[in-house]
């Protein structure tokens, strides 16, 4: 058994916060109210080890001690904000990576308004000129030398630093004065959309390696990070970041699934990873708003059931002086989590199924796939990755090709190869066909394939082989499918109802989807030895329609295919598990937290509700020779039955790690 390797691993700090501090011009007291020394233990006492402190804020002003004009104007006469308080944290230990926002800044965008970027009709992007927000720079303007000339003072002044924390780097696709020189010279039409969004992405990877080697050359050692990079261009841009963050507010508008979804992911690519959670009811700059202490517990105790290191946002008050109301919960968090490090140091994911990662899309064309999928396996205990068509997905047991993974003749070959090896694959929707549905491009599937279905609703009737917990009627299948039929050899577990007819002004039936007439010469799922295909997207459908049938059908499907699964767990469908491993030992997380929907647009945890006596299996080479529940001392009784290690977990209050000592 083993993790995810992390090969470029270096020691990065368990308990961060990040430290916003955007703070007008308009207030004139900034850092009255700053003691060094107070803020520091105010941090130690809190188990913080790691602070991002600002350099320059989306309002574009800096906080040190310079002579260029854009230092904020409030603040306090001779105060090196900054640097005191990365003095402050180093003498007692705590890091301090120094934030510089990019993309965002007022002060330069009103002083040279051409450097802002604009829409294909004109319009600057961003917030107008009566709205409340952020205009939005254009790194092909000299905005870019201009901020290159505030990174280079921020190294020239605190070198070596511990990191540096760039945020606000997305693609931004601009029809300025600037961009419009710089696609022609680059042979690229400033009328295509398409153009336009590959010059932001050329632009946005020159800056960050450039940047990048900037910070590199001054302070070898330190962490760099642009933060609103897209996860998927990790595997062109890993180069340029020495660790990976998953900013994820789940009350903030990023919800509870986008951490676990996400992690999966990052967690491939060799390099530290954390999450970003923060303290707020709701997000970023809401003053005087405070989560419940288990909603926080949450959100870091899935972070580090993931291997991932945490950090929580706070926004420090314009005056300088930190709430002694939220460093008591961040302190009550983070000692939990301090307490649990000898567990978490060094632990590496343990998972058996590999999800092919598709091409970043287009939020309008976003199907949902990645979030139904995390969904319906989370709840499903399996252990997996999420994992680039070009990464190492051959080591996984199995591969799924979720709903519309694009299989070209090469990649085809190689999932021929893996499937010759022993390796099964699970293919759904579109994967492995041709984008309309009329062509097998992955000949392992064994079927024939008809096209798309005329129907956009069409119903499902399971054969005994994979209907185990599944109630005996046609299931509604409220996303179009394929039609296909099984070649000689490949075995249907599942057949296609059609509807009487598709549901029109001229001709319905009731109040929704036409009823079924008659089962149809088309398969629903089909099986030939190692490979299995589900004719719809179901993936994506469980996560739009939430049907509980579909969940045990892809559990069934599962079963033929991954007998053997890593880890069983007898318990709602609302606890997660995870498996990690260190030397000698592997750790199963168990949460059960259930987010509660408490607003109009809000989900919260409040309430940690226990459950008891929870039965594990976990699948080990030999018996261990203990299992407990971390920081605990007593042993708990176990069995060891045909590769199996089982074991009742007597509770789990929220998070619970078992314990399996491996022999020496």
């Amino acid at each position: 058994m083993r993790g995810n390797h992390m090969s470029e691993r270096r020691p990065i700090p368990f308990r961060q916060v990040h430290l916003d501090f955007h703070t007008s011009p308009h207030i004139k007291d900034v850092g009255a109210e700053f003691d060094p020394e107070e803020f520091a233990l105010m941090m130690e006492r809190a188990r913080v080890n790691s602070v991002n402190v600002f350099a320059k804020c989306h309002h574009g002003h800096l906080y040190y001690k310079t002579s260029r004009p854009e230092r904020h104007p409030g603040l306090k006469p001779g105060l090196d904000l900054t640097g005191a308080q990365v003095e402050a944290l180093h003498r007692h230990g705590i890091a301090a990576p120094i934030y510089i926002s990019i993309q965002c800044d007022e002060y330069a965008a009103n002083a040279h308004p051409d450097w802002v970027a604009r829409e294909p009709d004109g319009r600057p992007v961003g917030a107008g000129p009566l709205s409340p927000g952020w205009q939005i720079l254009d790194m092909s303007s000299p905005y870019q030398e201009y901020v290159a000339e505030q990174i280079q003072e921020v190294l020239d002044i605190y070198s070596p630093v511990d990191g540096i924390w760039f945020d606000m780097c997305w693609d931004q696709p601009s029809c300025s004065r600037y961009a419009i020189e710089g696609m022609l010279r680059s042979g690229l039409n400033p009328e295509s959309p398409d153009d336009r969004a590959a010059y932001a992405r050329n632009v946005a990877r020159a800056y960050m390696r450039r940047f990048h080697a900037m910070v590199k050359a001054s302070s070898p050692n330190a962490l760099v990070f642009f933060n609103c990079r897209p996860f998927a261009y990790l595997p062109d841009e890993i180069s340029c970041f020495e660790q990976i963050e998953i900013e994820a507010l789940p009350t903030g508008g990023w919800g509870y699934l986008y951490f676990p979804k996400n992690v999966r992911f990052v967690r491939t690519f060799g390099k530290p990873y954390l999450g970003m959670t923060a303290r707020f009811h709701k997000s970023w700059g809401d003053f005087g708003g405070l989560k419940p202490y288990a909603a926080l517990e949450y959100e870091t105790a899935q972070m580090v059931a993931h291997g991932a290191r945490c950090c929580i946002g706070d926004q420090l008050h314009p005056r300088g002086a930190l709430d002694q109301a939220v460093y008591d919960l961040i302190g009550c968090v983070y000692s939990r989590i301090e307490e649990r490090e000898p567990w978490l140091e060094g632990a590496e994911a343990v998972t058996q199924i590999g999800v092919i990662h598709g091409p970043p899309l287009p939020a309008a064309q976003m199907s949902g796939v990645e979030e139904g999928l995390t969904r319906m396996l989370t709840q499903l205990k399996h252990q997996f990755d999420f994992v680039h068509p070009a990464g190492d997905w051959q080591r996984y047991e199995l591969v799924i090709l979720p709903d519309c993974v694009e299989v070209d003749a090469r990649f085809a070959l190689e999932l021929e190869e893996y499937l010759a090896t022993g390796g099964r694959v699970l293919a759904s929707g579109s994967s492995g066909l041709s984008e309309d549905g009329s062509e097998l491009i992955l000949r392992s599937l064994g079927i024939r394939p008809h096209g798309t279905s005329p129907f956009s609703t069409t119903y499902i009737r399971l054969e005994p082989t994979i209907s185990t917990g599944v109630p005996a009627m046609d299931h509604v299948m409220y996303e179009r499918g394929m039609r296909v039929t099984p070649l000689e050899g490949t075995q249907t577990l599942a057949r296609v109802v059609e509807p009487y007819f598709e549901r029109s002004w001229s001709h319905f039936s009731s109040h929704r989807q036409t009823p079924p007439d008659a089962p149809s010469p088309y398969a629903a799922v089909t099986r030939r030895r190692g490979a299995a295909y589900i004719a719809y997207p179901i993936f994506s459908a469980f996560g739009k329609h939430g049907n509980a049938y579909m969940r045990l059908l892809v559990r069934n499907v599962l079963d033929l295919l991954l007998p053997r699964p890593l880890l069983k767990v007898d318990a709602p469908t609302s606890t997660e598990a995870t498996v990690t491993i260190q030397p000698g030992r592997i750790i199963v997380h168990l949460l059960h937290y259930c987010p509660e929907r408490r607003a109009a647009d809000l989900d919260l945890v409040e309430d940690t509700v226990p459950i008891r006596d929870v039965p594990l299996s976990l699948k080990l080479d030999g018996p261990p020779s203990r299992v407990y529940v971390a920081l605990g001392q007593d042993s708990l009784p176990f069995t060891y039955v045909d590769g199996y290690a089982r074991v009742v977990v007597p509770e789990v209050r929220g998070h619970a790690m078992v314990v399996f000592e491996l022999e020496r």
